[in-house]
């Protein structure tokens, strides 16, 4: 059995990224006292993943707002992002790091590699500013993922971190009612 990645930490890294038309070094350290998402995906220049990632690109300034960093991680180099950058009119709008992990070891650490191929699950992972991993989303290759409902999810990671004690139920949304645990809530929901 796998064990979990919620509440770890992020392990060490150093990589090149794409970003806003340079390459850029980036390490954990990066993420020290901010919010961050990896999002990991399987390749560049294939046919679900850029259509995640404009999503997200068009999700990124709401999630800039929130004080949100935004890495996007393939096994692909980052020479690879900038060329898939400049020819894609999808890929041009990201504004956010586009990670180059070709040899594994970000992909390994949050636990998506998929040996066989030396390709990346879709994994979305959000983490606090301690570091530590508290939303870990992964799915299998043909299943595309919604930034609108990571953006709800970091939201709702955010709210729960500033309101000791309070939850917030399924489909919460900003504005509305959380829960309080509590004896007098067992049976009642």
């Amino acid at each position: 059995m796998t064990q979990s990645l919620i509440n770890t930490k992020v392990l060490p890294f150093n990589a090149t990224a794409f970003k806003n038309g340079e390459f850029v070094e980036v390490s954990e350290k990066d993420i020290e006292g901010k919010w961050a998402i990896f999002m990991f995906y399987p390749a560049d220049f294939t046919f679900v993943c850029p259509t995640e990632l404009g999503d997200l690109a068009d999700h990124y300034a709401k999630l800039q707002e929130l004080g949100v960093d935004v890495y996007s991680v393939s096994t692909d180099t980052h020479f690879t992002h900038k060329a898939w950058h400049s020819s894609s009119d999808t890929i041009n709008k990201i504004e956010f790091a586009m990670i180059g992990d070709p040899t594994g070891k970000i992909t390994r650490n949050f636990g998506v590699m998929i040996e066989e191929d030396g390709l990346a699950l879709r994994g979305t992972f959000v983490v606090n500013p301690e570091g530590e991993i508290k939303i870990a989303e992964i799915h299998d290759l043909g299943i595309g993922r919604s930034a609108s409902e990571l953006l709800r999810k970091v939201q709702a990671a955010q709210y729960v971190a500033n309101h000791d004690g309070e939850v917030c139920p399924a489909a919460w949304q900003p504005g509305e009612e959380t829960l309080t645990p509590s004896l007098d809530l067992v049976g009642k929901i």
